[in-house]
C-alpha cells in the first residue's frame, strides 16, 4: 500500500513514520513524501533514514521505502491514502495569525479565534486544489487531514471528495485517555460521548466496560479531576458545573480574559517560539549525518510537546505537564488507526472530523463535525449521540457559521463573507475591529 505525505518536510512527518515501523501488520510499503521547501523535506529524509536505521535488525520487518517527489501530481498518481499535514504560508504565517489579532486586543492563537480564521482564508484555496488533484489522479484514495484549522480545512475539501476525506485531532482521543486512567480504568476499555467541531467539543460521558459511569464519579473527586492536564486548565468547580469536560482549546473561549491577559503583552508568540526553535533545527540539522539528524530532532520535539499550551497553563498557575499528557494518543497513532480500519475492514471507533448526517439534528448533513465514529472499509461514520445542551450547541452553531463563511470567502474571495467569518467569531469582539485586522492581514503579503 501507498502512502502519500503533503507536508513531508514537516517537522512532526517522523512521527508518522515511526508509528508505520512500528506496525505490526506493516500495511505501508511505499511512502511519499512532498512538500514545496526541497531543504526541510531532505533533512527530514534524512531523520527518516536513521529512524528505519535504529528499527531494522535480524527478525525485524524490512524498512518502509522512503521517496521524495518531485511535484504534487508525481506524490498523489496513484496512491493509496493522502495524509495532508501542510502549513500555508509557513511559520511566517503562524506569527502573523497570532500578532496581527493580539495587536487589535484579541487572542492570537493558530486555530482559534482570529488567528484561525486568518490560517483558514490562506489555507482553503490550496487545500481546495489538492483535493481536485486526487479526485483527477486518485480518485480511490483516502485523504486524512491533518491541516489545521481541520475542521475548516476538512468542510472545504469534502466539497469535492465527499466522504473520502477523513480531518483528525489527536486532542479528543488525549482527553480520552487522560480521564479514563483518572477515573481508575484502562483506556483501551471504555466507551465515551464525545462531540463538537474540531478544537469545540465535550466529552459528555465516560462509561467502564462493566457498564459503570466513570464520568460521574471524575467530576465529583476533585484530587482525581485534577490529577490530569483538562482537569488543571478548567478547575475542578468549573467541569462540575458544566458536567462534561471540555476539549483543552475550550479554554479560550470559557478563560478569554485569563488567556488574552497572559498573551496581550508576551515577549514571543506561540509562532515566534516555533518559528525560532524549527528555524534553528532545520539549519543544525542541515548537511549532517543522519544520525545527528536525528539527535536534533528528538531534543526538538521533546522540548516542543513540553512548551505546547504554555499561556493557557500559565492563566491557571503556571504547572508543567505530567508525563502522561505528553503520552496523550498522537495524531500519528490517529491517522494509523484510521488506515488500518479502512484499509484491513478493521472495525475501529475513533473521535474524527466528518459529514453529519443526522448526529446533530440542527446542522446539514454534509456540515463536518468532530465526534465518535465507526471505522471500516467503507468510511467513517458517526454515531447517534446524545442531544446538545443549549450552550453547547450555541456555540457548535455560532463556530460553524464561521466555518463555512470562512471556506466561501477563500473560495470566492468574497470581502463580505470574510468579515462575517471574522466578526461572527466569539473572540472577535466588534466588526470594526474584524476590518481592522483583515486590513492588516492583507498588507502583509503572506
Amino acid at each position: 500500500m501507498r502512502l502519500t505525505i503533503l507536508g513531508g518536510g514537516g517537522f512532526r512527518v517522523p512521527l508518522v513514520h515511526r508509528a508505520l515501523l512500528d506496525d505490526p501488520a506493516q500495511a505501508v510499503s511505499e511512502v511519499t513524501l512532498y512538500d514545496t521547501d526541497a531543504r526541510r523535506v531532505a533533512v527530514i529524509a534524512s531523520v527518516l533514514a536513521r529512524q528505519a536505521e535504529r528499527r531494522s535488525g535480524p527478525g525485524k520487518p524490512p524498512p518502509v521505502r522512503v521517496r521524495i517527489a518531485d511535484s504534487l501530481d508525481d506524490a498523489l498518481r496513484g496512491t493509496d491514502f493522502v495524509f495532508s499535514a501542510i502549513r500555508v504560508g509557513g511559520t511566517a504565517g503562524r506569527i502573523a495569525d497570532e500578532r496581527i489579532p493580539l495587536d487589535a486586543g484579541v487572542l492570537g492563537q493558530e486555530t482559534v479565534g482570529a488567528g484561525g480564521v486568518l490560517y483558514g482564508l490562506r489555507t482553503v484555496p490550496v487545500a481546495l486544489r489538492i483535493a481536485e488533484r486526487v479526485a483527477a489522479l486518485a480518485p480511490d484514495a483516502w485523504v486524512v487531514n491533518f491541516t489545521n484549522p481541520a475542521g475548516t480545512v476538512t468542510e472545504a475539501m469534502s466539497q469535492v471528495l465527499g466522504e473520502r476525506v477523513i480531518g483528525i485531532c489527536d486532542s479528543p482521543v488525549g482527553l480520552v485517555r487522560r480521564a479514563a486512567r483518572a477515573a481508575g480504568a484502562d483506556p483501551d476499555r471504555v466507551t465515551y460521548d464525545y462531540v463538537g467541531l474540531n478544537h469545540l467539543g465535550w466529552l459528555r460521558s465516560l462509561t467502564g466496560e462493566d457498564g459503570t459511569d466513570l464520568l460521574g464519579g471524575l467530576l465529583a473527586d476533585p484530587d482525581a479531576l485534577t490529577s490530569f492536564e483538562e482537569g488543571k486548565l478548567f478547575g475542578a468547580e468549573w467541569l462540575r458545573a458544566l458536567g462534561s469536560i471540555p476539549n483543552e482549546y475550550l479554554h479560550y473561549y470559557y478563560f478569554r480574559r485569563e488567556t488574552l491577559s497572559s498573551l496581550v503583552n508576551t515577549e514571543e508568540t506561540r509562532g515566534e517560539f516555533l518559528d525560532q526553535q524549527q528555524g534553528g533545527f532545520f539549519e543544525a540539522a542541515s548537511g549532517v549525518s543522519p544520525g545527528e539528524a536525528y539527535a536534533l530532532w528528538e531534543r526538538t520535539r521533546l522540548e516542543r510537546e513540553e512548551t505546547y499550551m504554555a499561556h493557557s497553563r500559565e492563566a491557571t498557575g503556571g504547572w508543567q505537564r505530567d508525563t502522561c499528557d505528553l503520552e496523550g494518543g498522537g495524531y500519528d497513532r490517529v491517522a494509523l488507526a484510521v488506515m488500518r480500519a479502512i484499509a484491513g475492514d478493521r472495525h475501529a471507533r475513533l473521535i474524527l472530523n466528518v459529514r453529519n448526517g443526522s448526529t446533530v439534528p440542527q446542522l446539514a448533513p454534509e456540515a463536518v463535525i468532530e465526534t465518535v465514529c465507526e471505522v471500516d472499509a467503507r468510511g467513517a461514520r458517526p454515531l447517534p449521540c446524545a442531544p446538545l445542551r443549549e450552550d453547547q450547541l450555541g456555540l457548535m452553531l455560532q463556530l460553524k457559521a464561521v466555518e463555512l463563511a470562512t471556506v466561501e470567502a477563500a473560495e470566492f474571495k468574497d470581502r463580505d463573507a470574510a468579515l462575517r467569518a471574522m466578526a461572527l467569531h466569539p473572540l472577535v469582539d466588534s466588526p470594526a475591529v474584524a476590518a481592522r485586522i483583515l486590513e492588516r492581514a492583507a498588507t502583509t503579503g503572506i
